[in-house]
């Protein structure tokens, strides 16, 4: 059976100088999905980019904008992002004092909702909100900072969540995307795929590889990704 697989590039590696131009080029390269990292200095240590910049880049690209919430508390900012754009929004379950709320409240606004595991977050919040998730994430690095290694022992966490997916997806026929994110490269995105992801997000891996002599700037990269996955 042919999968459908997703590059989601992380605009947080991006130049901010230029991300206009580098929004354009890096879907021009053939990605598909527009990643965008939202931390608050509360949730992580780290403080990033706001509605703003989404309400800035939405009449760039057609592209899914898919917006990762590290903050919290998440409801109050979840209206924010809607209406800035985004169209789908994903959120801990740390950052939520109710989340079968937080999940409804996403999708009562027009978007795709979805729930973020840290590595040592467990899946069983899954099994009582599966209902109301249009994705699931898991990271496979601890948030907070770019450019960190891919923790192996995700990939068993993988397996499990895309076991947990393909079940209730044979049950209701609804289709659940699983995305990864953190320490995708093209050496090891196919390992990845074989575990069970159909999304993954790529922030360093793929801005810091920009070559001039691309159309794109981003054409050999990209081509790199989807190299390695189609020889799965």
């Amino acid at each position: 059976m042919n999968k459908t697989y997703r590059i989601a590039p992380s605009i947080l590696s991006a130049n901010f100088a230029t991300l206009g131009q580098e929004i354009r080029d890096v879907i021009a390269s053939g990605t598909d999905i527009v990643h965008f990292d939202v931390m608050d200095n509360h949730y992580v240590p780290n403080l990033t980019i706001g509605p703003l910049v989404c309400e800035a880049i939405r009449p760039l690209t057609d592209a899914i904008i898919d917006v990762h919430l590290m903050v919290k508390p998440v409801d109050r900012i979840i209206p924010d992002f809607a209406k800035a754009g985004a169209d789908i929004i994903t959120f801990h379950p740390e950052g939520s004092e109710h989340i079968d709320r937080s999940l409804s409240l996403v999708r009562e606004l027009g978007c795709k909702s979805g729930l973020v595991f840290n590595p040592a977050t467990p899946l069983d919040y899954l099994d009582y909100v599966m209902d109301k998730i249009d994705m699931v994430l898991l990271m496979s690095v601890n948030p907070g900072f770019g450019g960190q290694k891919f923790i192996p022992e995700m990939l068993k966490k993988l397996a499990e969540a895309r076991k947990k997916i393909d079940a209730y997806t044979e049950k209701t026929g609804r289709e659940i995307w699983l995305e990864i994110d953190g320490g995708v490269n093209p050496e090891n995105i196919a390992d990845i795929a074989k575990a069970g992801a159909d999304t993954f997000v790529a922030g360093s891996a793929i801005f810091k590889n920009a070559k001039d002599t691309d159309p794109n700037r981003y054409d050999s990269i990209v081509k790199s990704l989807r190299d390695s996955l189609a020889a799965i």
